[in-house]
């Protein structure tokens, strides 16, 4: 049984260890059609007035929201309470992805990969977003410090 067990842990542990950067890449999405969206300028103005490197980054977050078919403020705030908006990213792991040691070749890889995973993988699949949060990150105080963040984003969506 401890053999199995071990085994198991062993299998797991190689799965969660995988480079996130090889997931299929998600379509593209025009960052142009985000222009008129007023979600655009409410993260720009968040990231901005904090001085965050996301800042260049909203498009992204955008796209990776809409066509993973999450709330769009999620992303932005999981990156501001793991990395504050990419200021302490190493590897472009704005999110602390893999407990920080994920590697990403861009932050825009790594948005997509995050909002894949969050999405469609069996972890996340149909739960709801405070059992996504609690998966994420079980530290005491983990999700409401996120949805904090993504009601300072923007108070009701």
């Amino acid at each position: 049984m401890k053999q199995f067990v071990r085994r198991g842990v062993a299998l797991l542990a190689g799965a969660v260890s995988l480079p996130v950067c090889t997931l299929p890449r998600m379509p593209q999405v025009a960052a142009a059609g985000y222009r008129q969206d007023h979600r655009l300028e409410l993260l720009r103005k968040f990231f901005g007035e904090i001085h965050c490197p996301a800042l260049h980054y909203a498009p992204a977050f955008l796209e990776a929201a809409d066509l993973n078919s999450l709330d769009w403020r999620l992303l932005p705030s999981i990156s501001f309470v793991e990395s504050t908006g990419g200021k302490a990213a190493p590897n472009n792991n704005f999110f602390g992805w893999d407990s920080g040691r994920a590697k990403f070749s861009s932050p825009v890889a790594a948005i997509e990969a995050v909002a894949y995973r969050l999405a469609h993988t069996g972890r996340y699949l149909h739960k709801s977003l405070d059992q996504k949060l609690a998966i994420y990150n079980s530290s005491e105080g983990y999700g409401r410090k996120v949805k904090s963040i993504m009601r300072r984003i923007a108070p009701s969506e």
